[in-house]
Order: C-alpha cells, then structure tokens, then sequence
C-alpha cells in the first residue's frame, strides 16, 4: 500500500486496475467537501475551512481517534494546495529517513514546488527528532501536518506545538457512520444484507471509526445470504470491535477523568458506566482499586469516615476472589463513594499545612511542649509552663502549639455535610473555649 499512499495528488493508482482495493481505500473521498463528520473543522466557518478561504494554510496537527480522516484530510490538503504529498510514520522512519525526506523536499523547493509532509503517529517521534522539523517548518521547506490519537500537549514538544495549529477532529457520530454505509451501498449497487436493528448495530460496532465501519460493511457485503440477516444473526458472524482504549495514553486518562468526577459529582450510574468501560478496554483492576481509595481520602474524607474502610475492604475481597468476581466489590465500593457526603475539608487542609511549613523553614516548637528528659534542658526552658490537657477543664488547656513568633493557622474548615459537621460543633467549641481562656 506504500506507492498508492505516497503517490502525488492526482497521479494514477499504481496498482493494475484489476488489483483488489479495500472499500475504505476505494471510497476515500476525493474533495475536502465530501468528507464526513468533520464539519465543525471542515465547514466555511470551520478553523481549517477559514485557513483555506483565506489562501493561508500553516503546519497542522491533527489530533483525533483513529479512523476520523485524518490521512484523507492532508492528502486532500495538498491537493487544494498544489503542494506535493509525502507521507511518513513516525513508526518506520528514522534520523537517516529524516534526512533524505528533508533533502528532497528542498530540492523540490529549489525547483518551484512546495512539499506538505504528512507525518503520521507524530506523537512517536522523541524529541530530538520533533526538533529535526523546525528549521525546515521555519524557512518554509516543508508544510507540516502532523496525525496523532494522543493529546499533543503531553506527546510534543512545546517548540514544535508553537509553530503548528492543532486541530481536533472528533468521532464519527452514528449518523455520520449510516452516511458512510448509504456512500458504500451506493458504490457496490446494492444494499447492505441486514435489516433495521442489525445495520445499527454494525455501525456501533465500528465505535465511530469510519474505516472500521467499512471493513465491517465490506465483509458484510461478501456473505451470501438469502434476505436480510437480524442482530443475532450479525452478532454470530461478526466478533464486536474492541473499544479504543490505551492503558498508557490518552484515553486511559480521559476515561480516569470521566470515573473520578463522576464519585464527585454524585452520580453512580455514570461512576459504574465509566468503571465498565475501563474494565472491558482491559485497565488492571488493581489500578482502579487504588484510584477508589484515593477519591475516598480526597472527595470524601471525614464527611464519611467509613468511606476508606470500604474501599480497603472492596481491594481486599478482590485480591481473596480475583477476576471476575473480584471486581463487584470494587463496583460496591465505587456505588458507596458516589452516593457518601463530600468533603474535600482534609485535602485542602493538608495543602494549606504543606505550604505554611514550606514557608516557615526551620522554626522551632515552643519550648513548653519540649520535653525535658535531661538537667540541662529544663535549664533551656523545655517544658516549661506546658498545661496538661487532661487537668485542665473540659480537657482543653486552649495552649498554642504553633512556633514561636508563628500567627495561628486555620487549616481545617470542615463543610456541613455528614459527620464533618459534628467536628464541625467540635473545632466552634474548641475556638470558644480558646478565646474565653485567652488563648486565642
């Protein structure tokens, strides 16, 4: 497939006519006009729609799921543009490849012609050969249009991003994907041998990548069936297409995210939704389990102290009963979390310490709560005038334990939500107390 996707725009396939060419190879489209579920990027109103209106069109980056245009859109770019179309992956190419493409690139420059580089999996490129572009991006010798499905603002480099607009292409809707299969039906001369139910449910699978989609609807299109098959009956031909899902890029945190907010925001049916999708992309079960208890120490606190037993109890019956059994325990755990009283209180406290103790250095304790095991050190003053809580009424001498020459700090504001708002009576008692004892 290499010379048919290296080749110029407009230049003749060089495969033999009778050469066999996948559907989604056959339908590319061959105008930016016809290419679908890009509008917003696309459209005359659009940021790419605007570039080219203009005349003007700057090194891109292309930022979205697989199977959204992006190869289609640059090949086509470089056809609205006359420049030439050179494809690359980040994958197979290395400093030599580099090299040779930039050396070409300027000499077709030397003869009148611009080059648009289409780099493809940009985001693979380390960084000192995302640096290797800038020189040429900058006088000019090639146009940049870098693809990637990872956030470039974590996989490239900041130098790189500053001479390149990022566009975001986004999914395919399942709209979008029937547009496709009417464009595929329309190609072939006839229609897809399913029925309703059966055709929606082999667009879903595809999971708004339009290249999938056409596989799918490509293999469809060569059984042999009388009438029109029906969902189960697609379902035993066809295996469903695994989520797009990394454990270690993009979409992992996205979906992190998405799980986390939910236990924030409340909601245990979008919290369990999120905990299913992670699952069925193949997370370690494990990780969630950590994450569990850390939204429970950092969203929940003291508002339910129970909340991080739970937690530790979920991990703990997963680690005793393993997969799959395992991971109700963390859903039970997740459900829990959800619907608790919230509090961030603890968190924000903690923070606050850590930045005050940062901004104090080295100060010492006050010397009344030292103690003195030694001669000398009740000679220094340690220990002296120290109140013993337990003498004292109510068991609260209202002493100040901060350093010396240090004002009090309030770090601690727990909310009105669950048991925090006993503790919150607690520290309006103390503070009473405190003040009426001169303290404060």
């Amino acid at each position: 497939m290499a010379d048919l996707f290296d080749r110029a725009p407009g230049a003749p396939n060089q495969h033999s006519e009778s050469a066999p060419r996948p559907l989604a190879d056959r339908l590319r489209p061959a105008a930016l006009d016809d290419v679908i579920g890009q509008d917003k990027l696309l459209g005359p109103e659009g940021p790419l729609g605007a570039m080219l209106g203009s005349g003007t069109l700057s090194s891109l980056v292309l930022w979205g799921p697989p199977g959204t245009g992006k190869t289609t859109i640059a090949r086509l770019l470089a056809r609205e543009t006359e420049l030439e179309f050179v494809q690359i992956s980040a994958i197979f190419t290395g400093v030599a490849d580099l090299r040779k493409v930039f050396d070409a690139a300027k000499e077709r420059r030397r003869m009148g012609r611009g080059t648009l580089l289409f780099v493809d999996e940009i985001h693979r490129f380390n960084r000192a050969q995302q640096d290797s572009f800038l020189p040429h991006m900058e006088d000019g010798t090639i146009l940049l249009v870098g693809a990637t499905t990872e956030n470039p603002s974590f996989e490239l480099n900041a130098a790189l991003l500053s001479r390149a607009q990022v566009m975001v292409l986004e999914r395919l809707s399942l709209a979008d994907l029937e547009r496709l299969a009417q464009r595929a039906e329309q190609a072939l001369g006839r229609p897809l041998p399913l029925d309703g139910d059966a055709r929606e449910a082999l667009l879903e699978m595809a999971d708004g990548d339009g290249r999938a989609a056409l596989n799918l609807i490509e293999q469809a299109m060569g059984w042999e069936v009388e009438g029109r098959l029906d969902a189960a009956q697609l379902a035993d031909r066809l295996a469903r297409r695994a989520a797009h899902y990394d454990k270690s890029g993009d979409a992992h945190f996205n979906l992190i995210s998405a799980l986390h907010k939910s236990v924030r925001g409340s909601d245990p049916d979008a919290a369990l939704y999120w905990f299913a999708r992670m699952l069925e992309g193949g997370e370690d079960p494990r990780y969630l389990a950590r994450r569990i208890t850390r939204m429970a120490v950092e969203d929940i606190g003291l508002a339910d102290p129970q909340a991080q037993a739970v937690c530790l109890q979920g991990w703990d019956t997963y680690e005793r009963l393993g997969s799959p059994e395992g991971e109700l325990a963390l859903a039970q755990a997740l459900v829990y979390l959800a619907l608790a009283p919230k509090s961030n209180a603890a968190y924000v406290a903690y923070k606050g310490a850590r930045r005050a103790a940062k901004a104090t250095g080295s100060l010492p304790p006050p010397k009344h709560i030292l103690n003195a095991p030694t001669r000398l050190m009740k000679e220094q003053g340690y220990g002296a005038g120290y109140a013993y809580d337990h003498e004292a009424e109510d068991a609260f001498s209202g002493q100040d334990y901060f350093p010396d020459g240090m004002e009090r700090e309030s770090f601690y504001a727990p909310v009105e939500r669950g048991f925090e708002r006993e503790l919150r009576k607690r520290i309006d008692w103390f503070a009473k107390l405190r003040a009426e004892r001169g303290r404060d």
